[in-house]
């Protein structure tokens, strides 16, 4: 099925951290043990140890979760292409979404690993510090269409942050504009689930957040992706390093379109996706965007090794 299908590669986003996670990766793969060592080395700190032994609650922070999951990715693609070789096909795309968009950038070699989980913290820090300075949450909205949510957010003054699939749409907003927005989606019969997040993200409240990611960005080079990488805010390909300097300011402040990506992945010839990194919620995103599609998942050994019969 691989050898033949036109795949993509997809890389997921805070939330999808968990104790323990990558630690038979470092374990049984030298690449993979490899990429963990480098995280320890560019951040000055043991990332490899929050990752396998946590505690929980402080692998949940932004600030590390966010370089903790672009290093057990990286690693999971590491340990991926070792293991099947020739079987491993190369993506006619990648994409990531919110956070994950960069393993995907350096998936395509736009930029290297070290660059990657240094901007993956930095980003966690600017975000948790701009949620300080401006205080907000994210609530996930089960059930209702965008122009229900869209309506939501109007009367509310939330705005809406991740279209993820049908019937699966975040909200972000201060604190005041979510319970405002809660109450208006009990009132429609919508479920809303409160999201356990330290800030607004993608919306404007994370301006400080931008021109803090602004500084960093400007004086980094970022190279031609090998591969087109689909951008989070509009679902179009990245094909230069300027796109993509714009893309990661640009993404801090404003929605993700995921279902976008995924349906401009879908049009222009994917028939597989394979979701590299912890956790399986992207692979069930997909399948409510498009039944017809084909998922791997890639996030431990074992399912690399059932990917390639190994």
């Amino acid at each position: 099925m691989l050898e033949s299908a036109k795949v993509a590669y997809i890389f997921p986003g805070q939330g999808a951290q968990k104790v323990g996670m990558g630690r038979d990766l470092y374990d049984n793969f030298d690449v993979s043990r490899a990429v963990f060592e480098e995280a320890d080395r560019v951040l000055g700190f043991p990332l490899t140890r929050l990752c396998f032994e946590g505690p929980e609650d402080e692998l949940r922070q932004t600030i590390n979760a966010q370089p903790a999951l672009v290093t057990v990715s990286f690693a999971c693609l590491k340990a991926a292409q070792a293991l099947g070789g020739d079987k491993m096909p190369a993506p006619v795309f990648v994409a990531g979404h919110s956070l994950g968009e960069y393993t995907a950038l350096a998936a395509a070699g736009s930029l290297d690993f070290a660059t990657a989980v240094y901007l993956a913290r930095e980003r966690g820090r600017l975000m948790h510090e701009a949620g300080q300075v401006n205080p907000g949450s994210m609530l996930a909205m089960i059930g209702a269409d965008e122009k229900a949510v869209d309506d939501i957010c109007r009367e509310s003054g939330a705005w809406l942050a991740n279209i993820n699939c049908p019937g699966q749409l975040v909200i972000s907003g201060a604190k005041e504009n979510l319970a405002k927005a809660e109450s208006l989606a009990v009132a429609k019969k919508v479920r809303a689930i409160l999201l356990q997040v330290s800030g607004a993200f993608h919306t404007p409240l994370m301006q400080p957040a931008s021109l803090g990611m602004a500084d960093i960005v400007g004086r980094l080079t970022f190279g031609k992706p090998a591969v087109p990488v689909i951008a989070n805010t509009t679902a179009e390909p990245l094909t230069d390093a300027e796109q993509i300097k714009a893309e990661l300011l640009r993404q801090l402040c404003n929605s993700v379109q995921w279902q976008r990506s995924v349906e401009y992945m879908v049009n222009n010839g994917v028939s597989t996706f394979i979701e590299i990194g912890p956790g399986k919620v992207l692979t069930g995103l997909i399948k409510r965007i498009n039944k017809n599609v084909n998922t791997l998942n890639m996030g431990d050994m074992n399912e690399i090794k059932a990917v390639f019969g190994g």
